[in-house]
């Protein structure tokens, strides 16, 4: 399976989409193109081969094609068979020196922060936010509107930012950080524990304080402090609560450790940080 690495600084250049039903079997052609293919299908079942791998893109199934490699149909797609098709460019982060047919030479460096990975092959699609914004692209697409040249890419990087958030949700929720950061979340007001964790999630503490800060870049305390303090931000905000009462919907029983705590971990008091905001 090809993943897509696109750039969320760089836009994606559609150049052609729509919405399809085959009358007649037929099969997918054989070609290598210089551009990306995403093929969503609605209904029926599209055949396709994508150098020595072969798929079989249900109802409800979005497949993306990778430009420069060889694709083509081993099998008849049924009669019947209805789908969206976008053909599209857009930048690929490669080694430092390459050189990027849709941008030219690439920056020196292109932090993760920039690129996100898309699965080649996404399931379940049906009643998903990419679907309804493909589907709402494409109808676009096909309107009559003079404007639809200037609006048309910015629709279909809105599909890719949803497969990206979807993505990153089902792994999120699927991996062991992801777990951890929900069950202290749910516990946030209370004081840490890592029996609490050992028995939610029914593994060695040690090896989940491991993880975390593998994956994280900080410890499960620190999770569990910055979900604290961040709140107690949310609450001095936006409303009037004494800093006492804040303190203890946050989770603390003393108001002057709270402060410490505060401080410790935003450099000023709670009432002075209340008295910069009036500043502002």
């Amino acid at each position: 399976m090809s993943d897509i690495v696109i750039c969320n600084n760089v836009m994606p250049v559609v150049s052609m989409c729509d919405m399809c039903a085959a009358s007649e079997p037929f099969y997918h052609p054989d070609r290598v193109a210089d551009f990306y293919v995403l093929i969503y299908v609605t209904e029926g079942v599209i055949y396709v081969t994508e150098e020595d791998t072969d798929y079989s893109v249900l109802a409800g199934e979005m497949l993306f094609l990778k430009r420069g490699l060889h694709h083509w149909g081993k099998r008849l797609v049924p009669r019947g068979t209805k789908w969206c098709y976008v053909h599209f460019t857009t930048d690929e982060p490669r080694d430092i020196g390459e050189f990027s047919p849709d941008v030219g030479p690439l920056p020196p460096y292109l932090p993760s922060e920039y690129r996100s990975v898309i699965s080649g092959y996404q399931k379940n699609m049906q009643g998903s936010k990419a679907e309804r914004r493909l589907t709402e692209m494409i109808k676009y697409a096909l309107s009559d509107d003079s404007m639809k040249k200037w609006r048309i890419n910015g629709m279909f990087n809105d599909v890719l930012t949803e497969i990206v958030i979807g993505d990153k949700e089902r792994n999120d929720s699927e991996s062991l950080s992801g777990r951890i950061r929900k069950s202290v979340a749910s516990h946030y007001k209370e004081p840490f524990s890592s029996k609490v964790l050992e028995n939610e999630l029914f593994l060695n503490y040690r090896y989940m304080a491991y993880v975390f800060k593998r994956d994280m870049g900080i410890t499960i305390q620190q999770y569990h402090i910055s979900l604290k303090m961040n709140e107690a931000v949310r609450l001095l905000r936006s409303t009037l609560s004494p800093v006492g009462e804040i303190a203890d919907t946050v989770g603390y029983s003393d108001m002057l450790y709270f402060s410490r705590c505060f401080h410790n971990f935003f450099g000023v008091s709670p009432t002075q940080y209340r008295k910069n905001l009036r500043i502002l």
